[in-house]
């Protein structure tokens, strides 16, 4: 049965008000006319006081209407021309992946509930994959043709979609030859990514939708709202490790290491106790980080090949280094919004500028520290502390100089300490690493499909990170 569309006047004689409280038939012409006017002004005005989420021209039926999405409802009501246009970026066809066992295991009921139905009615053909181990998306994206799709869709946590961008990324690389070494240019990723959050934790939708809505999120895609957005490459000395927005070694690494070993626990309860453990164990890691300063940002996002050359040789004597006991460090390209850090983990940073944030937290007390995890929650300067450095960055090296002393029975790193790797948080996935990993930031290397949100009223998704 088709829908019915929902209007916000009447269309003519002898047909129903289907908005309101009642329904007239067969009024008289002039009664009609008074009645369809103040309907419109009555829809207009309340369009004025409910200022609009999103708004966009769909095709319902046979007729383009003007959709509107406000916080407390969804309308739409007919308009000309009688086709959608002035959209471009809209998709018609998308490959999608869904991780069954993202939060609670409500993925898979999220997407075909709430997702599935708005995209067929938007006329978007769709191909499913429902991930079943943990490495599916990466085979899948090698083998698939992606030029049959205007764009990619992944359905779950932070986990779930920095898997995703990492495969695409490394998918472009294939397509176009390159080889994954150290100081390669990557390529740019051949289609947009789209983020449905539907995970415990859901940084990269979050910071990109504003509010953790699953309908928000959906509609961005439809719409085709791009926005481009910076990633970094992860490498040892010897090759490519991962593509990703974030990363945090130390505390913010360790805590995820001990949450990962008792996944048995309710989310929000593991999380917690993970926090509290690794408090009563702070300990910190004897590193040098050298870094490389941000600089004039047109020689980072132009493709001059010549600007790329000279940007290599006038950095040479621009590297800094510092070196002592951190507590954590946090390298980040996105300002990662989240419920723990509503103007963000890393506030100051854009989402398409060509720059890091490098913030550094030195050996301090417990109690100390403690006043700066709450600092994230509140409207204080969470970096205002002296044990605090933040930098503005192109590149960031990290060598650890020791190892840390390593507890036995709940170990706080769960990584083989005999191998000389060690915990890394990367966008909420635990990775180990050797103990020398090169950080690059790669300007708008990836289409998020989404909106560049600064800051988020009363977020409600909470946050592994920290």
């Amino acid at each position: 049965m088709q829908r019915p569309r929902r209007t916000a006047w009447g269309e003519g004689p002898g047909s129903p008000q289907e908005e309101g409280s009642g329904a007239t038939w067969g009024s008289p012409p002039a009664q009609e006319e008074e009645e369809e006017e103040e309907g419109a002004r009555a829809a207009n005005e309340k369009e004025e006081e409910e200022e609009p989420l999103l708004r966009g021209i769909f095709q319902i039926g046979k007729q383009s209407c003007d959709v509107v999405l406000s916080p407390q409802r969804l309308s739409w009501r007919p308009i000309q021309p009688e086709s959608p246009r002035g959209l471009p970026n809209r998709p018609k066809s998308l490959k999608v992946f869904v991780n069954p066992t993202s939060h609670r295991k409500e993925a898979t009921h999220i997407y075909y509930e709430q997702v599935a139905p708005l995209f067929k009615l938007a006329d978007i053909r769709t191909d499913v994959t429902v991930t079943e181990y943990e490495g599916h998306t990466l085979a899948v994206l090698e083998e698939c043709d992606l030029t049959s799709f205007h764009g990619v869709v992944c359905v779950g946590g932070d986990g779930t979609a920095s898997e995703v961008a990492h495969g695409l990324l490394l998918r472009a690389q294939m397509d176009v030859g390159k080889d994954c070494d150290d100081m390669f240019e990557p390529a740019r990723a051949q289609i947009p990514l789209g983020i449905i959050p539907a995970g415990s934790t859901n940084i990269l939708a979050h910071t990109l939708n504003g509010i953790q809505h699953v309908l928000t999120a959906t509609l961005h895609i439809i719409m085709g709202h791009l926005q481009p957005v910076d990633m970094c490459s992860f490498s040892s000395p010897t090759k490519l490790l991962r593509f990703g927005f974030s990363c945090m070694f130390g505390f913010g690494s360790r805590t995820l290491a001990l949450a990962e070993k008792h996944r048995w626990m309710p989310s929000n309860q593991r999380k917690d106790f993970a926090v509290i453990k690794t408090l009563a164990r702070l300990k910190p890691e004897e590193c040098e980080l050298s870094f490389l300063p941000s600089k004039c940002l047109q020689h980072v996002v132009e493709e001059n090949g010549r600007k790329q050359e000279r940007r290599k040789h006038e950095s040479s004597d621009r590297w800094q280094k510092i070196q002592g006991h951190f507590l954590n460090v946090s390298i980040m390209a996105i300002p990662c919004l989240c419920s723990m850090a509503p103007r963000g983990l890393a506030p100051n940073t854009r989402l398409d500028d060509g720059s890091i944030a490098l913030i550094v937290v030195r050996n301090t007390s417990r109690p100390e520290f403690v006043k700066h995890l709450k600092r994230y929650s509140s409207v204080k300067n969470q970096f205002n502390f002296p044990f605090i450095e933040t930098y503005v960055v192109e590149e960031v090296k990290v060598h650890i100089r020791t190892e840390t002393e390593h507890a036995t029975g709940d170990d706080l790193n769960p990584i083989d300490s005999g191998k000389k790797n060690y915990p890394w948080n990367i966008d909420g996935d635990l990775l180990a690493w050797p103990s020398k990993v090169h950080i690059r930031v790669h300007p708008q290397l990836i289409t998020l499909y989404g909106e560049n949100v600064n800051a988020v009223d009363n977020p409600k998704e909470s946050c592994s990170c920290l």
